[in-house]
C-alpha cells in the first residue's frame, strides 16, 4: 500500500515527523536567541525572570495535564517517550512561554504574564473539537493566552513595539522589522505553505484601512500606519500562520487571512484596543464551529494522517515556525 504520491505511508509520515521535528527545534533555537539578544542588545523591558518563569510555567502545565490525559487513556505519557521525542514534545510549551514573556507586559507582575502562558498551554486541553474522529484543538494557544490576560486584566498591556530597537540607533532601527520580515517570508513560503493566508490579511488589513478612511473620519494613513510596525510583522509571519490552528488549503487560507482583517477593522471601528489578538481568537472560534459542521457531514478543512503522509512526499511538510504554530503542530 502507497499514498498518492507512491511512497509507503510508515516512510511519508517518517519524513513528516523529521521534518516538524528539525522545523520545531530550528525555532526554538531562533526565539532563544531572539529573547537573549532581546534583553541585552534590543532593549526588552520585561524582567529577565520574565522569561524564565514563564517557560517553567508552560512546560510544567504541559506536563502536567498530558500525565493526566495520559492517566485518562491508559497509555504513557508522551515526554516519557525517548529522549528525542520528548524533546520535542515539550518544546511547543518552552516555546510558547517565551512567545508570552516576548508580547506582554505586566511591570513588576510577572505572574499575569505567566497566567497566559498556563493558559495558552491549557487550551490545548480544555478546548477541543472532532475533526474526522480526531480531537484537535482550534484556538491558537499562544495567542488565546495573551488574549485572555489582556481581557482579565486591563492594566496589562502588549509589549511596546519599540523594545525591538529602544538600545539602537539611527538607521540601525529598521534592522530587526526587515530581518523578520524576510525570515518570516522565507519559512512561510517554504516550510509552512501560508502564504495565501499573509496575502488574505494583509490585503484584507490594507482594504479595511482604506474603507475606514473614506466612510470615517479616521486618517488613511494613520489606519495603514500599523503595518509598518515590528508588531505588524510579528503577528503576520510568526502568529497568524499557525499550522494547526489555520487552514492548510490556499482558498481557505486565504479567506482565514480576510476573515481576521474584517474582524479587526470591526473590532477598531468600535474602539477595541489589541484588535488583532482579539480578530484572531474569534477567527479561530468561527473555524472551529466551522468544521464541526463539515466534520459533521464527512468533509473538513483539515487533511487526514493519509493526506498529511502523502503531501510529505509531494512538497513542504505543515512544519511550525511560530511560538502558537510549535505548539499546534506537536499536538496534532
Amino acid at each position: 500500500m502507497t499514498t498518492d504520491s507512491g511512497a509507503p505511508p510508515e516512510a511519508a509520515k517518517k519524513t513528516t515527523e523529521q521534518r516538524r521535528s528539525a522545523a520545531l527545534r530550528r525555532f526554538a533555537m531562533s526565539i532563544t536567541a531572539a529573547t537573549v539578544l532581546g534583553h541585552t542588545v534590543l532593549g526588552f523591558e520585561q524582567a529577565y525572570a520574565t522569561p524564565l518563569s514563564c517557560v517553567a510555567a508552560a512546560v510544567g502545565t504541559e506536563a502536567l495535564l498530558e500525565a493526566i490525559e495520559a492517566w485518562s487513556q491508559r497509555r504513557a505519557p508522551r515526554f516519557r517517550a525517548p529522549v528525542g521525542k520528548a524533546v520535542d514534545f515539550l518544546l511547543p510549551a518552552y516555546i510558547g512561554g517565551l512567545a508570552c514573556a516576548m508580547l506582554l507586559y505586566s511591570n513588576s507582575h510577572i505572574w499575569a504574564t505567566v497566567l497566559a502562558a498556563v493558559l495558552g498551554v491549557s487550551s490545548k486541553y480544555l478546548v477541543r473539537v472532532k475533526v474526522k474522529g480526531v480531537a484537535r484543538h482550534v484556538l491558537n494557544p499562544s495567542n488565546v493566552g495573551i488574549a485572555a490576560v489582556l481581557l482579565l486584566f486591563p492594566w496589562v498591556g502588549i509589549a511596546p513595539p519599540y523594545q525591538f530597537t529602544e538600545w539602537l540607533f539611527d538607521w540601525a532601527d529598521v534592522i530587526p522589522p526587515i530581518v523578520i520580515l524576510v525570515l518570516g517570508t522565507l519559512l512561510n513560503g517554504k516550510l509552512t505553505g501560508k502564504l495565501p493566508l499573509i496575502l488574505g490579511w494583509v490585503g484584507g488589513f490594507a482594504a479595511q484601512a482604506l474603507l475606514r478612511g473614506m466612510l470615517t473620519d479616521v486618517s488613511t494613513v494613520s489606519a495603514l500606519l500599523p503595518m509598518t510596525g515590528t508588531a505588524f510583522v510579528l503577528f503576520t509571519n510568526y502568529m497568524i500562520t499557525d499550522p494547526g490552528t489555520s487552514p492548510w488549503r490556499p482558498r481557505n487560507q486565504f479567506v482565514f487571512g480576510l476573515t481576521i482583517a474584517a474582524t479587526y477593522g470591526a473590532l477598531v471601528h468600535l474602539h477595541i484596543v489589541f484588535g488583532m489578538f482579539f480578530a484572531l481568537v474569534i477567527t479561530c472560534v468561527l473555524r472551529g464551529m466551522l468544521l464541526v459542521v463539515l466534520s459533521a457531514r464527512g468533509r473538513g478543512d483539515i487533511p487526514s494522517p493519509r493526506q498529511e503522509a502523502a503531501r510529505a512526499e509531494d512538497g513542504p511538510a505543515p512544519v511550525a515556525t511560530t511560538p502558537a504554530g510549535a505548539v499546534a503542530a506537536e499536538a496534532s
